[in-house]
């Protein structure tokens, strides 16, 4: 496959020649399709598209692509959006003190395994300045007061912006965001939770589930609303525990799972592979 392609991403109410539609649109243009995903949702009747073409299979590029699109779109009533891959990602990464999944993608960053920018690190403790400042990353420690929330999520909101950020991730980052910045960034803003949701949601899910005797644990990747712990789920995955395994091997555990479900689940999200559909997702893995 072409290390440049576009990819469209649709979702329309269905109906009869909606893909033949689009399939001979592409196939008019020269588009060489290198991957086509699709899915039809019963209950709404609502269709789901994917399509990724080779870039350089056109004779001009994605600005003039959409122009050309933009009737055909307009007569299906469809949702749509063209990424080029050429232009990485801007993802601003948001952590505490707990390194685990921070330093995860760091290392998945680093070693180009997954390709995406990183205009900065925000944390709300300094402990992992010198870890971020290493791979020379700007890091922007901005401490939390209690009384004074509002304040540091307005320097949060403006960091944000002025990282032109495409996409935010919550890599273990203790700190519930207010609702006006969930709502400034919608399907924007990820989040990995240390438990199976929507089980043990808050805090210490690992005690919750030690507690009930569980026999899986598991992390749960999702799309930050304001409702907690309760956006559309990306990714999930479980770990087998006994009752021989202490609170301290359940983190331990834990944290391979999350790290893991972390890099999945914004992976998907970089591939324009999670189309969302009310609080649910679809995802063409």
């Amino acid at each position: 496959m072409s290390s440049h392609s576009y990819r469209l991403i649709i979702s329309c109410p269905d109906r009869v020649g909606l893909v033949a539609a689009v399939s001979s649109f592409l196939a008019k243009e020269g588009g060489l399709l290198t991957e086509a995903n699709y899915y039809r949702d019963p209950e709404s009747n609502w269709f789901f598209m994917r399509q990724v073409m080779e870039a350089n299979s056109l004779p001009y590029g994605p600005d003039e692509l959409k122009s050309r699109f933009q009737p055909l779109a307009d007569k299906f009533q469809m949702q749509w959006q063209l990424t080029d891959t050429s232009v990485p990602k801007r993802v601003v990464l948001m952590a505490s003190k707990q390194s685990h999944c921070l330093s995860d993608l760091l290392y998945r960053w680093r070693s180009d395994e997954m390709k995406f920018d990183i205009p900065c690190v925000i944390s709300n403790h300094n402990d992992l300045e010198s870890y971020v400042s290493w791979h020379n990353i700007d890091y922007h420690h901005t401490p939390v007061d209690p009384e004074k929330k509002v304040e540091h999520f307005n320097t949060v909101e403006k960091l944000i912006d002025d990282s032109n950020a495409d996409v935010i991730v919550l890599a273990r980052y203790m700190q519930i965001l207010p609702p006006n910045l969930c709502a400034k960034y919608p399907g924007k803003i990820i989040n990995i939770h240390h438990s199976f949701l929507p089980a043990f949601v808050g805090a210490k899910p690992y005690h919750q589930a030690s507690e009930r005797g569980v026999k899986l644990i598991g992390a749960t990747c999702h799309y930050v609303t304001d409702e907690l712990d309760a956006g559309p789920i990306i990714e999930q995955d479980v770990v087998r525990i006994s009752h021989h395994d202490s609170i301290p091997d359940l983190v331990r555990k834990g944290k391979d799972v999350e790290k893991n479900v972390l890099a999945r689940g914004l992976r998907y999200h970089l591939e324009d592979r999670v189309l969302l559909h009310g609080n649910k997702t679809i995802v063409f893995e």
